[in-house]
């Protein structure tokens, strides 16, 4: 049943008090794998013969499998970390790795999968959200052998497809738990920001229509811009940098830093989000939904209003927000599972299982 944004606000205000710090666990090691997809037809109609999609899995594949995707530019290992896999995957956690098989891919474009870095730089085919989910799936279905998941989370962009995924593959998981995203047309800041930082790689002469020698500068510091005024909370920077001084540092700290990412590779994650918009076929999600949103999401600001008309159209669904502090970091706060693991657990644990179809 939706519930308001004050009672979920109310909520999630308890349970982030209570909330324990990050504490390392014990899950087995992961293992990584890559799989082809042959004859693989995105949706513009072009086709690559052979298709890499790389994956790291988590657990035992007798498991219940559970599919989690991560955010533009990431790649499943990133996951791995103290803050996120730390808090969920060790005895007696939310996706106790040894009773899940934790499914990990690196989305087309991202990571170790196909990309435009790889070498066809902008003749690569241009993807969208919905590719990325039907490579995904065929990795699931054909490489893994996966005929239906306990659970799809997903993360920023992994979030936004996880929305896709309930519409596009609507009986084939239990769950589906969205973060740091909203069931919406891309649209207004969010897609502003984007549109600017692509062309700001676009525009820049070193860019030489993808066929650079060096790292556009311009682009370098568009995508600093970008990082801070989408990501990071407006209280948790000013608790870093309450003088001109501090923040000053901050920005000289980010503008030295090595930028390691393919330009190429950058203008095609972002501008595979242009056609994002779930809202018109909410209806067709049957799964249990759980939403997890911050309230200081630079991205995705919950004054928008968007969430809950939609949360509505989803029989069952549920959103929780988590309440903006100086501890949580706008966009990113969702990475770090402490924040909502509590009640992830018992929407996991309450959420029917549903026969495979």
């Amino acid at each position: 049943m939706a519930k308001s944004a004050a009672s979920v606000l109310a909520l999630a205000g308890l349970l982030g008090i209570c909330a324990a710090p990050p504490a390392a666990a014990d899950y087995p090691a992961p293992v990584e794998g890559d799989w082809t997809l042959h004859d693989f037809h995105f949706h513009t109609g072009e086709v690559m013969p052979d298709l890499r999609i790389h994956y790291t899995t988590v657990g035992n594949p007798s498991g219940e499998p559970v599919l989690i995707l991560h955010g533009t530019a990431g790649a499943g290992s990133g996951f791995l970390t103290a803050n996120f896999a730390g808090e969920l995957f060790g005895p007696g956690q939310p996706l106790d790795a040894r009773k899940y098989f934790i499914i990990l891919p690196d989305a087309i474009g991202s990571g170790q999968s196909a990309k435009p870095s790889d070498g066809l730089r902008m003749k690569f085919p241009a993807y969208d959200y919905a590719d990325l989910n039907t490579a995904e799936y065929r990795l699931l279905t054909e490489g893994l052998g996966v005929k239906h998941l306990r659970a799809v989370v997903g993360y920023s962009m992994g979030g936004m497809k996880t929305w896709l995924w309930g519409e596009q593959y609507p009986d084939f998981m239990d769950a589906l738990v969205p973060m740091a995203s909203t069931p919406a047309e891309m649209s207004g800041r969010n897609w502003m920001m984007r549109r600017l930082l692509t062309e700001a790689i676009r525009s820049d002469p070193e860019w030489n229509n993808g066929n650079y020698t060096t790292v556009p500068h311009g682009w370098k510091i568009a995508s600093a811009m970008f990082s801070t005024a989408t990501s990071g909370g407006t209280q948790a920077y000013y608790k870093r940098a309450p003088t001109r001084e501090q923040a000053d540092k901050l920005v000289e700290a980010s503008l030295a830093s090595p930028r390691i990412a393919d330009a190429n590779d950058t203008l095609y994650q972002w501008s595979a989000s242009a056609d994002f918009n779930p809202a018109n076929d909410l209806e067709k999600i049957s799964a249990s939904v759980l939403a997890v949103n911050s309230a200081d999401d630079e991205r995705n600001p919950p004054e928008l209003g968007l969430m809950e008309p939609a949360i509505r159209r989803i029989r069952g669904a549920r959103y929780y927000l988590i309440p903006a502090s100086a501890e949580t970091s706008g966009h990113g706060t969702a990475s770090s599972a402490r924040f909502w693991k509590q009640p992830f657990q018992e929407f996991l644990q309450a959420a029917p299982h549903r026969p495979a179809k």
